[in-house]
């Protein structure tokens, strides 16, 4: 197991910031404005190459790729660069779950993770900071592309009235089968049998009985142990004895027997999501102001300033001033702290209750997340029919992903084109 586990870390530091790995005093193998890239790192770099590579004589002479390795680093060097220009600042609320979720994935606790690490000579710590500049460059990346990349409304529909469209927004749903089998050499009379025992059990279902232990109990098919439960499927992935029928049921709702070849079928929609499941949904507008604590700035000063800030709000200062000075969330602040429209599930736990505690109009309290230290005000509320909003959302993010590492790769090139880079190697 440890083994699986030190190619996929290897295979992971391959792919990490060069600052992510540890600085030695040695020589230099590149400047990149106001950083340094050392030999060492290059080294490091090259060796883990190495040992993920299923054969090394694969790879490219040492020269060529220890100058594929210093270009990598490079840019990715500027992109880390650019993010702490940005204040970009990871918590250790989401660090600590993404090496949760690392551990899941290899199948281990958090603790037996950190075993498996120390067992391997991997530093926990240094994993942990390597995952802190992966998701530093991926967030710079992200606000990035977020003004380099516009999907026109006419794009948008488009796609939608295409077939690629229509799938990608059809509703998904999560559908419960019974199967009491029956086959060709049955008589009439066990045929009808089997009928009126599918009968029974539809009227055991709609008296309340639970779906999945009659399912594990009678049914033939082969998610029984499951419960019958056949996850997650669009209509064109369902049996099509019965994936018209499903698009008419409601939630909770039980459809059967249906006769075919196999026997008797009873089916129950357990789920439903996309956009015509989303419905009539609550949204409020709602503006913010966030101070990060850093390098300069104690948690406890982030705080007295979004205390200070706040106070000159209530004294008269226009919110949106404050929020364009002095907000540290770059997407928000140049709208002047202004989020849109949202449903409280677009924000974390706590920044959702305080919105929901805030009337509008009103400034609500100065309150901490794994961010930093708000303020907010609740422009306005409303109810809207957000199942064509849905559908376009759909369709804008799998457009905006579609050109996401096009454009990543060009703007890599600009600023590498850009920057003062001196390779010593």
């Amino acid at each position: 197991m440890y083994t699986r586990l030190t190619l996929l870390l290897l295979a992971f530091i391959a792919s990490l910031p060069a600052s992510a790995l540890p600085v030695m005093l040695d020589e230099i193998a590149a400047i990149v404005d106001d950083d340094v890239i050392t030999v060492s790192e290059v080294k490091e770099r090259a060796e883990a190459i190495y040992a993920q590579a299923k054969d090394p004589s694969q790879l490219p002479p040492d020269e060529i790729l220890t100058e594929q390795i210093v270009e990598r680093l490079i840019v990715e060097s500027l992109q880390l660069q650019m993010a702490r220009r940005a204040g970009v600042r990871i918590s250790d609320v989401e660090l600590n779950e993404a090496m949760t979720r690392i551990a899941g994935q290899n199948q281990l606790s958090l603790g037996q993770f950190r075993e498996a690490l120390a067992s391997d000579g991997i530093s926990y710590e240094g994993m942990r900071q390597q995952i802190e500049r992966e998701i530093m460059i991926g967030r710079v990346q992200q606000g990035v592309m977020n003004s380099r990349i516009e999907i026109s409304d006419q794009a948008i529909t488009d796609f939608l009235d295409s077939e690629a469209g229509r799938e990608l927004t059809a509703d998904e749903y999560r559908v419960g089968h019974i199967l009491l089998a029956t086959n060709a050499d049955m008589s009439q009379g066990d045929i009808a049998e089997t009928k009126a025992r599918a009968e029974k059990i539809v009227a055991e279902l709609d008296a309340g009985a639970n779906f999945q232990t009659l399912a594990m109990t009678h049914s033939a098919g082969k998610n029984a142990l499951e419960g019958g439960d056949l996850g997650w499927r669009k209509p064109a992935a369902l049996p099509t004895l019965f994936s018209d029928l499903v698009l008419d049921l409601q939630l909770e709702a039980v459809k059967g027997p249906i006769q075919s070849g196999s026997g008797f079928h009873i089916i129950k929609l357990l789920q439903k999501r996309g956009a015509t499941a989303a419905g009539m949904v609550d949204q409020t507008r709602v503006r913010h102001v966030l101070i990060n604590p850093n390098e300069i700035r104690s948690l406890q000063e982030a705080k007295e300033l979004a205390e200070s800030l706040r106070e000159e709000v209530l004294g008269g200062r226009p919110f949106d001033e404050i929020a364009r000075l002095y907000s540290e969330d770059p997407g928000s602040a140049l709208k002047g702290g202004d989020l849109g429209w949202s449903t409280g599930s677009d924000f974390v736990g706590s920044f959702e209750a305080v919105i929901e505690a805030t009337q509008i109009d009103a400034i609500s309290p100065v309150f901490q997340s794994e961010f930093g230290f708000h303020f907010l005000e609740v422009t306005g509320r409303r109810t809207e029919d957000f199942s064509e909003r849905f559908k376009r959302n759909q369709a804008a993010n799998f457009l905006r992903s579609r050109s996401f590492d096009e454009e990543v790769d060009n703007w890599v090139r600009e600023i590498r084109e850009d920057a003062f880079v001196e390779v010593r190697i």
